[in-house]
């Protein structure tokens, strides 16, 4: 991918600074097809999907955290091949440790603080179910760690939600814990600012985390050090500490395979992403 602009309108996974759309995985002397793979979301409904990836990465969401994917399962209850859920279950998959699971997910992620329809006003999730939250005072709708954790962790409870639902039909696995989970973080999605803001954007990330790791999930964060350290000042605390990395910004697979010693922001860098056209290209690192 590239730096580019808001995630709505980019082609795959959207990124504040870089647009990664990309060109689907050329042969390398230094690759196989057991170590790249293709990424897709919204921008590629109704369109053909990339073909013998090893590993397939889906977008569940629409371009926003809180909207869905239309394509994430059948696309206007068309056949199965406008199913990307079942596109990246169909990959061939590979022997490099970031290829498993071979079909992943990725979701967008945001903390836009009170003022929209969604956040929340006590610790009570989507489906109805009490949790409870790890700081000193629970959620009652104000701009606080308590609220923005509780937020983070709707969001991915209505992502789970959402691939189940889409799973129907399709053939695939739908729960959480048969794929692992991105979570898209830039700075072209909505975050808090200043010190307590930063803060309260940790918090929704973890959340979000623990939500997906109490339905199984296995977890992790795609960014890049200036997006990650701007929305969490760096942060690697609680749950946060040691997840894999996916980064994005190299324009030929060379470069993604040379990305893979760059140091992680949160724990080990696992995939790296490669721009071009019509999609984006993706690279296990020997980790």
């Amino acid at each position: 991918m590239t730096w580019l602009a808001p995630a709505f309108a980019r082609s795959a996974l959207a990124t504040a600074a870089f647009v990664v759309a990309v060109a689907s995985p050329a042969p390398a002397a230094a690759a196989t097809a057991s170590t790249t793979g293709n990424d897709i979301s919204w921008p590629q409904c109704g369109r053909s999907f990339p073909a013998g990836q090893a590993f397939g990465i889906v977008g569940v969401n629409g371009g926003l955290a809180n909207t869905l994917n239309p394509c994430l399962g059948r696309y206007q209850g068309g056949s199965l091949s406008t199913s990307e859920l079942y596109w990246a279950w169909l990959s061939t998959g590979g022997s490099a440790p970031g290829l498993l699971p071979k079909a992943a997910l990725y979701v967008n992620t945001a903390d836009p603080g009170p003022g929209v329809a969604d956040w929340p006003r006590n610790n009570v999730d989507p489906n109805g179910t009490a949790i409870t939250e790890p700081f000193a005072t629970s959620c009652t709708g104000t701009d606080s760690q308590a609220c923005a954790w509780q937020y983070g962790w709707n969001r991915a409870v209505q992502d789970m939600d959402w691939l189940t639902q889409a799973a129907t039909g399709v053939g695939v696995a739908s729960t959480a814990s048969a794929y692992r989970w991105w979570l898209d973080v830039e700075t072209a999605n909505s975050w808090e600012t200043g010190t307590t803001g930063l803060a309260n954007n940790v918090a929704d990330l973890q959340g979000m985390v623990a939500a997906f790791e109490t339905g199984g999930a296995t977890v992790g964060i795609y960014s890049t050090t200036s997006q990650w350290n701007q929305i969490t000042g760096g942060s690697k605390d609680g749950n946060l500490s040691g997840l894999p990395d996916w980064i994005p910004g190299a324009r030929r697979l060379s470069g993604a395979q040379s990305n893979c010693s760059l140091p992680g922001f949160t724990g080990p860098v696992t995939i790296t992403q490669w721009f071009g056209k019509p999609y984006d290209g993706d690279y296990a690192c020997k980790v």
